[in-house]
């Protein structure tokens, strides 16, 4: 039985400062029992008696995270892949020399580290079946010689939605962030809603657009600004620089000329100016946040005390009972989705193809229309206006069929989800009413209008390199048109080219569509799942406590009320209360 006694409590004075209201926390956790709070604390005052704070790298998977953390300490040390790869937090921290170490169990084991894809990669540890709680790497990378730590994060947006919930647990501990984005497509809406809840804790954040060396130099310009032009919305401030870098080639030491030096040396400012005062966020952070939850802790021992054993027994197998039929409705939902994808992709498919028939002969008739206004008689520049002309009637059509496409198919996910929902929220009604354990921290119910849980990723491909000259040979042909005032020659290529602009964007949409219903089918049950596991195992601990408690007598049950009492007092000082 957790012991409580005899200690004294006692009120924080106001100049108290972090390290020592943490180790306070720290004390309050070892005598609730609440192990794995106690190691959060100690981890955490740990690092900040060490000075160091965490940089992480987040993003859409298969981004080149990992390859960016690699290029930034000097040497290939994370795993990568052609598959999503991270599936745990990788912390890069200053060492002597190179070593590693893994978190299992409340209990480090130190790891070569040309084993950590056993313990952080998605093919050898599925969703983190090894339940490996941290990673650590040690490296003496100049870097990271001032107290900087650089996280690997598992890529949000993948198929594994337990990586993209790990990410999003990760988000308290982070002090700065490199936010990795791509050209194809330039950023996508997880990302934005990740970013954004990062920007509520932190405001350092680098804006990384990667794997440049893979485009074109128009379509790594258009990247950019819509990144910048996106986040900036989110964010409600302007992204200030978005460094446009190549990790790989950096890694492989291949010259090529972007803004990595630019990267390397602003991320030697941040450590120099703003370690510190990270830190001390950081410490302020983690009091609340380990308050919040030691507070929920004591409410429902608590609570647990105050009934007879008999009726918190009889609510915990109500609860098991109920856990029970939620993981039931997960796999029916899940025959029932993987019916429901297969008959929404039938429809999604005919769709296109019935747009595609009825849009081209409208969009070639304005396409011809336009051109008329197109005066340019120097071939090539003829041809990028016309090109140019192409996409907007392209983009004119599509964009508003994906409204409809989008729409359509959050209809058919909304019935397929309804009843699921229904049931939840039935079984959140119930742990309400019945008070198994406190759960106000909790949401109380799934919102059955909510449709999709996953943002649209889809952007208008412009098809930069098809609207340009591929070659000298092409160049000098749309030369010789023009003087001879050949404008078929002209008209054709922008008629094909608008063609292929419909065909492939109306696919993008499709596949955007069906993406967008796999992702929320499996947020949804991560959500149920994580709803059903965290008021368990709070509700099954107050309960084993109290029956110690109880056995010992009514005396023993007074004096740890009251005990409990003076540790929900002392847990507000915290601002856990």
């Amino acid at each position: 039985m957790p012991n409580l006694e005899q200690e004294p409590i006692n009120t924080l004075p106001d100049n108290q400062n972090e390290a020592q209201r943490l180790s306070r926390l720290a004390e309050i956790a070892a005598r609730l029992g609440e192990t794995s709070v106690a190691s959060g604390v100690h981890q955490l005052l740990a690092r900040i008696s060490e000075g160091r704070f965490f940089v992480a790298c987040i993003g859409q998977f298969k981004r080149g995270k990992s390859t960016l953390l690699d290029a930034l300490v000097g040497e290939p040390i994370l795993p990568t892949g052609i598959v999503p790869v991270t599936t745990v937090p990788t912390v890069l921290r200053y060492g002597d020399q190179r070593s590693a170490r893994v978190l299992i169990d409340d209990r480090w084991r130190t790891v070569r580290t040309e084993e950590l894809a056993r313990y952080v990669s998605e093919e050898l540890n599925p969703e983190n079946k090894k339940r490996v709680e941290g990673v650590e790497v040690f490296l003496s990378s100049p870097l990271l010689a001032a107290g900087m730590c650089l996280v690997d994060t598992p890529g949000v947006g993948s198929v594994f939605a337990g990586n993209t919930e790990t990410t999003k647990e990760f988000i308290p501990q982070i002090d700065a962030a490199i936010l990795v984005v791509g050209a194809d497509p330039p950023i996508s809406g997880e990302e934005l809603a990740l970013i954004e809840a990062v920007a509520a804790n932190v405001d350092e954040i680098l804006v990384v657009l990667n794997k440049v060396d893979r485009v074109s130099l128009a379509e790594r310009e258009q990247a950019s600004v819509f990144a910048a032009k996106v986040l900036g919305s989110r964010l409600k401030k302007p992204v200030e620089r978005i460094y446009e870098i190549s990790a790989l080639n950096q890694l492989n030491q291949s010259p090529y000329q972007d803004d990595w030096e630019a990267l390397v040396g602003d991320l030697e400012r941040l450590a120099a100016k703003s370690g510190q005062e990270m830190t001390r966020s950081a410490a302020e952070r983690g009091l609340r946040r380990f308050a919040a939850s030691l507070s929920r802790s004591v409410e429902e021992r608590i609570r647990a005390l105050q009934e007879p054993i008999a009726n918190s027994e009889e609510r915990i197998a109500n609860l098991r009972q109920t856990a029970g039929q939620a993981e039931q409705w997960l796999r029916d939902l899940g025959t029932l989705f993987s019916a429901e994808q297969m008959r929404l992709s039938h429809v999604l498919l005919a769709r296109r193809k019935e747009f595609f028939r009825q849009m081209l002969p409208t969009a070639m008739e304005q396409l011809q229309q336009e051109s008329r206004a197109v005066h340019s008689s120097f071939g090539p520049e003829r041809r990028r206006e016309l090109m140019a002309l192409a996409q907007a009637v392209a983009r004119r059509h599509v964009m508003p069929w994906l409204d409809t496409e989008e729409a359509q198919a959050e209809e058919l996910y909304h019935a397929a989800t309804q009843r699921f929902v229904s049931l939840v929220n039935g079984l959140l009604q119930r742990l309400s009413e019945e008070q198994v354990a406190n759960f106000s921290h909790l949401q109380r119910s799934l919102d059955a209008e909510q449709g999709f849980r996953a943002r649209s990723r889809f952007f208008f491909h412009d098809m930069i390199t098809l609207a340009q000259p591929a070659s000298p040979l092409l160049y000098s042909l749309d030369a010789l048109m023009g003087v001879l005032h050949v404008r078929r020659w002209f008209q054709s290529h922008a008629d094909r080219f608008l063609e292929q602009l419909l065909d492939t964007n109306a696919s993008r949409v499709q596949g955007d569509v069906e993406q967008r219903v796999v992702e929320s089918r499996l947020r949804l049950e991560s959500e149920v799942r994580k709803l059903l596991r965290e008021v368990s195992t709070s509700a099954e601990r107050a309960l084993s406590n109290a029956r110690d408690v109880m056995a010992a007598g009514a005396e023993a049950v007074a004096n740890e009320l009251e005990r409990l009492g003076a540790v929900r007092e002392q847990l507000q000082m915290f601002g856990g209360g």
